[in-house]
């Protein structure tokens, strides 16, 4: 009996030590708005995870050290539109002992310098990286890294809208006379799609438009293939998109699960106040359940081939 008893205890304790071991998780993007949220709240939460965050270049590193108070070996540069093999390289040693990878880069639409001769405005594009070296190339390598470096789980921050080929979205970027650029939602479906091929267990989150207000004062919603631009609040406090993207890696019930995420207005503070408004999210262990299982349907809109992937990378050479 003593014996059982001894053993029991010693169980009890290992399941205890393993339990109270934080989650070493990788979050790219650390350095932009979405994933420095991400990374934030990360580092909040000791007890739960350890995260490592990467930024695209050493200024970005720097000032993401700074504005957190972050440990400096917490923090790596990558640049995900880097050749190919040095960011292997980079990224193999990076997400060592990592169980998971929170993917928050994304191309940014930005002004290019350059003005549009018929209504005076900038012009408007990713001067910083297309959206098919971007959020397709440089996500395809996220994967791979994170495969290849035994990570299990791999959260995606997407975007609403992917459904239509024709969103106004994918206008941004285009190359004048060639056709190719932009279709920044066609690429990034075709990296979620990879994930979900991968063998990996994937979360991918489609946020509406992305504010940036205080987060968990509003009442989330999910849905799926972009039936909630139907909705009139369509958008979603960037802090509440990272604390979904956080929760994604506590319950079970996200696991390989794609889904759209917009947010009510805030509580009104009177009667008179929004009709809309509701309490604030707080059960998001709960929160996919109105879904009952369903997943974003990737037999919609368009996902670029083989073929369109080759002619992409050749006109943007050219």
């Amino acid at each position: 009996m003593r014996r059982w008893l001894c053993c029991a205890i010693v169980a009890s304790s290992l399941s205890h030590s393993a339990m109270a071991e934080p989650m070493r998780v990788v979050v790219t993007g650390a350095g932009g708005q979405t994933g420095g949220h991400v990374f934030r709240k990360m580092l909040a939460r000791p007890d739960r995870f350890s995260p490592i965050g990467i930024a695209r270049n050493e200024a970005s590193r720097e000032a993401l050290i700074e504005s957190t108070g972050c440990k400096e070996d917490q923090v790596a540069v990558i640049d995900v539109a880097s050749v190919p093999g040095l960011y292997m390289e980079k990224a193999i040693a990076a997400f060592a002992g990592a169980v998971a990878l929170v993917i928050c880069t994304s191309a940014k639409v930005k002004p290019t310098g350059a003005t549009d001769p018929e209504t005076g405005r900038p012009k408007m594009g990713f001067p910083d990286g297309q959206p098919y070296h971007v959020d397709w190339l440089g996500q395809r390598r996220q994967i791979d890294g994170a495969k290849a470096s035994g990570v299990k789980h791999v959260v995606l921050c997407g975007s609403m809208g992917g459904t239509d080929p024709e969103n106004r979205l994918n206008d941004f970027g285009r190359v004048p006379g060639s056709g190719a650029g932009g279709n920044i939602l066609l690429w990034k479906r075709r990296a979620e799609k990879y994930l979900m091929e991968s063998g990996l267990t994937y979360t991918i989150v489609h946020p509406g438009g992305l504010i940036n207000e205080p987060g968990g004062q509003r009442r989330l919603v999910v849905g799926v293939d972009d039936q909630l631009l139907a909705r009139s609040s369509r958008s979603v406090p960037r802090e509440d998109v990272a604390e979904v993207l956080v929760q994604s890696l506590l319950h079970p019930d996200y696991e390989n699960r794609s889904f759209d995420l917009v947010s009510e207005p805030p509580p009104p503070p009177s009667p008179e106040g929004s009709p809309e408004g509701g309490e604030a999210t707080t059960d998001f262990a709960a929160l996919l359940g109105p879904l009952a299982g369903a997943n974003c349907d990737y037999g919609l809109g368009v996902i670029p081939d083989e073929a369109a992937d080759i002619a992409e990378a050749d006109a943007l050479m050219s």
